[in-house]
């Protein structure tokens, strides 16, 4: 299985989810989409707001680890398509950062694969985000479920 490129520089834009949408309409044995957008917040924490996430990864290894997390996803469930894309650098408070998609011929599958690949992500890919506050400090972010 070849590996995709999954980083896109910035925020993921509506364009490009829209984009992505309309390629799978020429696919007809699809009859299930599903969707996982991950934003970013602003959080307040310890008394100052975040503005955004600074995102980095160890792109090889993470690419490895989705490619993993692709396969087992393929397996595990009967999906026609899966596409994973995630942000790297800065991405504002209110922006798109992880773009979960998700295609099967039924419904049960895609939101029982959503759901599970979001989880794998988080768990598996080394993807480092760093909260910037509004006041220019900043703290690495912890991953939680």
């Amino acid at each position: 299985m070849s590996t995709k490129t999954v980083f896109i520089q910035g925020p993921i834009s509506s364009e490009f989810i829209g984009q992505s949408i309309a390629k799978h309409q020429s696919k007809t044995t699809i009859g299930a989409h599903n969707i996982f957008l991950g934003q970013v917040r602003a959080d307040v924490i310890d008394s100052q707001t975040v503005a955004a996430i600074d995102y980095t990864a160890y792109e090889e290894m993470a690419d490895e680890a989705l490619s993993a997390i692709r396969e087992k996803a393929f397996a595990q469930f009967d999906l026609i398509c899966m596409h994973i894309y995630h942000s790297l650098g800065t991405v504002k408070a209110g922006e798109i950062c992880l773009f979960v998609f998700v295609s099967a011929t039924r419904r049960k599958q895609v939101y029982e694969a959503t759901a599970t690949i979001v989880n794998w992500i988080k768990t598996d890919v080394p993807i480092f985000g760093k909260e910037i506050f509004e006041n220019s400090t900043f703290t690495w972010k912890k991953n939680s479920l």
